[in-house]
Formats: C-alpha cells, structure tokens, sequence
C-alpha cells in the first residue's frame, strides 16, 4: 500500500520538471525585437524577482533523489536564459552602430574648431628670440632647481648679500644650498662652465623670488637673459645690441639710455632705460611723466666671475644683460596689473588673438 500522500508528491514533482521544461522552452524559442524587449526578457527570467529564482525556490519542496536532477536543469535553464541576453545584446549594439555610421552624412560640411591662441609672454618670449636670433644670439635653458655655487657664489655675491636671505629666495633645504633659481643667470655659469669663448646666448625662463603678489610684482616671473663673450668685447657692443633690440620690439624712433647701478657680476653695471615709445617721450602715466621707461639692466661681465667659470680675463671680456618678459609685455600691450598674466582669465587672453 502506498504512503499517504505519494501520490500528490509525485504529481507536484512532474509539475516542477515540466514547468521548468517549458521555461527553458519558452527561452529558447524567444525572439526580443530590440534592445527594451530584451531588457524586459532580462527581468521576467532572470531578474532579482523573475522566473528563475521562483523555480530555484520550489527545489525545497522536492525529493531529495530528485534535487540533484532538477538543480541541473535549472543551472541548464539559467545558462541559455544569460547566454540569449548575452547574444542579443550584442546583435542590437552591432545593430545600432552600424544604423549610426550609415546616418552619417559624408558630404556635409565639418564643425568649425575654435583656435586656441598664445599667452601673451609666449607671445613677447617668442619675439624677444626671435629679434637676438638675426644677431647671432642662441636659446640655451638651465634647471629650475639650483644650487648655491650656479645662484650665488659664481656670480660674485658674496654670503652677506640681501639676495642670499630667505625673504627674497625660495630655499628648498635647510643648510640653504639648493634653491629656486632667483635669476635665469644661472644658466650663464653653466655656459661658461662648459663652453669656450667665443660664447652668444639668451637665456629665457622662468624664475622665484620670495615677493608679495601686487600689480607690479610677482613670486615668480619670466626673464631673458644674454651673454656675449670674446676678445676685445666693449660696452660699445652693448649698447649697439640693446639699441637694437629696443628698435626691434618698440619702433626705429625709439631711443636708448643707461643710467649707473650695480649688479654683483657685472662691472660697471647700467640700467637700461627708452624713450616713452607713448608719448614719444613728451611725458604720459606710462613713463611716469618722465619721457622714459626702464626695460631691465645690464652691464661687462665682471672678471672676477669669468675666472670663477676658468675664463682668462685678461685675453677675454664680454657682456650680460637681462629683463623682464613681463614687464617687455606690459610696456608693449600697455596692461597695468602684472596679476592678469597668471588668472588664466579668457576675456583678457582672448584680446590677444591674431597676434604673432
């Protein structure tokens, strides 16, 4: 005699095979039209609340001799039901980028770009290059990250000068031997370190000095820096070089001066001043009323820094001078806040463009 209920059990266990027979049925022979069908395809079978997990959860209810068959054809079912979402899905992104390229139209114009356009000290750097380039002056460069001998000590200053104190250079140890450069004349030394007279650079770059920021100053800046270097060099050299530069950048009516200062490595040193190229020399705000304005200094190489760089000074002589790419480029576009150049603010870069 059969136990009670044997054959209600039976009946229930051909009911779950046979439904699961009919799912995976039901998978296969499906055809989802596009990619929102297949997603509601996705759900219905094998989402967090589909199908599937409804017939994983009648497993309990089974024989524990029919559990494993059914576990079977259950992982059977789950198979085909992610492979078909698998299969699909790639068909319809096949579909759709192939209906996006055939929509191109290849005869239509192309989309205008917007240019970019050079900073404006890129702008006065590049002139500045150019102009010493006719003149036989080549662009070398230096690091950044200097040391006290290439800073400071070459260059004839001496360890109680101001320029050696933390409040006007960026020391980066505490013995204070290694620094951001303070001036793009180190790069000279190193020249004259490892090259032979005759010797004719610029030396543009960027350089730090412990300033307040303001209108007319900045923690670090851009300068350009020359050195000539041969027999019988004489300050009529440089002031035939610095007047032709100053031609060059502000117009051939402009007229040079130099007025006496010192600079620890040049002797004798000058200041280098033009006449206003504003008011051509008549007097305005830009030249303080007074028909000039300073471009930067210069002056002979001293010869105490050629012997430190193992340059006779008695057979050789030469030249150095130096100035500010910003201040070059305030003059020339005549902006008034030396901040401007840092803000990266697009109304005023864009006043520079079509400017080369």
């Amino acid at each position: 005699m059969l136990p009670v209920g044997y054959k209600k059990k039976q009946m229930e266990v051909k009911s779950a095979f046979e439904k699961a027979n009919d799912i995976l049925e039901e998978i296969k022979t499906a055809t989802p039209a596009n990619a929102d069908e297949l997603e509601a395809f996705r759900i219905k079978y094998i989402g967090s609340k589909g199908i599937l997990k409804e017939l994983f959860g009648a497993m309990g209810t089974l024989p524990n001799e029919q559990k494993k068959d059914y576990g079977q054809l259950m992982n059977t079912l789950k198979a085909a039901a992610e492979e078909k979402v698998e299969q699909l899905k790639e068909s319809f992104t096949k579909g759709e980028a192939k209906s996006s390229a055939q929509e191109v139209d290849l005869t239509a114009p192309a989309y205008s770009l917007a240019l970019g356009t050079r900073h404006p000290i890129s702008i006065v750097r590049n002139k500045m290059i150019e102009i010493f380039g006719r003149i036989g002056f080549v662009v070398a460069e230096g690091p950044e990250i200097e040391d006290d001998w290439h800073n400071f000590t070459a260059l004839n200053t001496p360890e109680d000068h101001p320029a050696r104190d933390m409040q006007d250079t960026f020391f980066l140890t505490e013995d204070m031997q290694n620094m951001l450069r303070s001036q793009t004349s180190t790069v000279q030394i190193r020249m004259m370190e490892s090259q032979k007279p005759p010797i004719r650079y610029i030396f543009p770059g960027r350089v730090y000095r412990n300033e307040t920021i303001s209108a007319r100053a900045h923690c670090t800046f851009h300068q350009v820096e020359g050195l000539f270097i041969d027999e019988s060099v004489s300050f009529a050299d440089l002031k035939q070089t610095m007047l032709y530069f100053a031609q060059e950048m502000f117009g051939k009516n402009v007229e040079v001066r130099f007025r006496p200062s010192f600079f620890p490595f040049t002797e004798p040193s000058a200041e280098i001043d033009i006449s206003c190229f504003v008011c051509d020399g008549v007097g305005c705000p830009v030249c303080k009323h007074s028909g000039w304005v300073e471009i930067g200094g210069c002056g002979m190489v001293d010869p105490a820094v050629l012997e430190n760089c193992k340059i006779d000074s008695n057979k050789y002589s030469g030249f150095a001078f130096g100035m500010g790419i910003e201040r070059i480029t305030m003059l020339k576009f005549r902006i008034n806040d030396l901040r401007l150049f840092f803000e990266n603010d697009v109304r005023f870069l864009r006043q520079f463009e079509g400017v080369i």
